[in-house]
This record gives structure tokens, C-alpha cells and sequence, in this order.
């Protein structure tokens, strides 16, 4: 069982990791006295890992098998995580930035002559990086205004919240999707990071 919580499984384990609990239990049943150094101990065996034959592997693989089928078992019967909040379907969507805009617009245009590129692609990426100011300021205010209306959007989507009949808006619906506005850009920001480290 997992740290955090009691009744949430510890994850799969596999073959290779079966392989080395054997041969960790092989090593302090023949050296009980020998302390093992950890790094060493698990070159070495990966190195018998790697020569290992089909038929010696199969019997930890059988035993990874084993374990996925009891782990998938015990996080049926764990349920779902109760941090997980859905997004709620009503809520406005956010607006695409200026690049996502010309990828948009870029790619269906260009599919015949780029038929592997999608929206994203590094090789957009860099093309967005080649275009001029002039151009790419087109697209920066078209984002702009998507994004003005966007926060007009949030803005009356907030003021209306959830209603429970006599009641006004709840504080609990405002917050959520404050929250998911909070979500959206982590997730945006997430994205740019990994354009720009590519």
C-alpha cells in the first residue's frame, strides 16, 4: 500500500524489479553478513538481465502479469481520487494564443504539402519564429480580442454561478471555476515551456 493513503495500491511492479527482489533475496540468503551496495549489485544483474533467455524471463514476467491484474483489482475497489475536480462543460472555453491561431490556420491550408505536421509542431514552432512582426501581429491581436471576450464570458459566467432555487449564486461555483481559469493557464504555461525546450 501507498504512503499517503492506506487503502490506495502501490502501483505495478515489474518484471525487472521482480527479478531484482530474487536476486536480493538470493544475495542475503548465501551472504547474510554482506552489506550490498546498491548500485553495484543492480549493474551487475542488469547485465544478467540483458543475457537472460526468453524462458528464464518468462517466470518474472508471469509474476508482473500477476501483479497488474491484483494492482488493477485493488484500484477498482480504491475508486476514484477525490481531489479530482470534472470541468464543468458550461464553463467558457479560453481563448487560443497567437501562435495556436496561426497553427489553426496554417495547418489545414498546408496539409498537402505537409501532411505529418499538427498543430503544435515543433516544425510550426519554428516557422512561427521566422515570420515577421508585421505578421505575427496580425495573430497577436486577433488573440487579443479572443481574449477580451473570453474574460467578458468568465465574467458573466461567474456573476450567474449555480443556482440552487430560491438561493443566489454559490460562493463553491465561483471559485471552481476561478480554479479551472487557474487549471487552463498551468496547463498553457506547461505547454509553452516544453515548445520553447524543444
Amino acid at each position: 500500500m501507498a504512503k499517503g493513503d492506506p487503502k490506495k495500491s502501490k502501483g505495478k511492479i515489474s518484471s525487472y524489479t521482480f527479478f531484482l527482489q530474487t536476486c536480493r533475496e538470493e544475495h542475503k540468503e548465501k551472504n547474510p553478513e554482506v552489506p550490498v551496495n546498491f548500485a553495484e549489485f543492480s549493474k551487475k544483474r542488469f547485465e544478467r538481465w540483458k543475457a537472460m533467455s526468453g524462458k528464464e524471463m518468462s517466470k518474472f514476467n508471469e509474476m508482473a502479469k500477476t501483479d497488474k491484474i491484483h494492482c488493477d483489482w485493488e484500484m477498482k475497489a480504491y475508486g476514484p481520487a477525490k481531489g479530482v475536480k470534472k470541468k464543468n462543460p458550461n464553463a467558457p472555453k479560453r481563448p487560443l494564443s497567437g501562435f495556436f491561431l496561426f497553427c489553426s490556420e496554417f495547418c489545414p491550408k498546408n496539409k498537402s504539402t505537409n501532411p505529418g505536421i499538427f498543430i503544435g509542431d515543433e516544425k510550426l514552432g519554428e516557422m512561427w519564429n521566422k515570420l515577421s512582426n508585421s505578421k505575427k501581429q496580425s495573430y497577436i491581436t486577433k488573440a487579443a480580442k479572443l481574449k477580451e471576450k473570453y474574460e467578458k464570458e468568465v465574467t458573466d459566467y461567474k456573476s450567474k454561478g449555480k443556482f440552487d432555487g430560491t438561493k443566489g449564486p454559490t460562493k463553491v461555483a465561483r471559485k471552481k471555476v476561478e480554479e479551472e481559469d487557474e487549471e487552463d493557464e498551468e496547463e498553457e504555461e506547461n505547454f509553452r515551456k516544453e515548445e520553447t525546450s524543444q
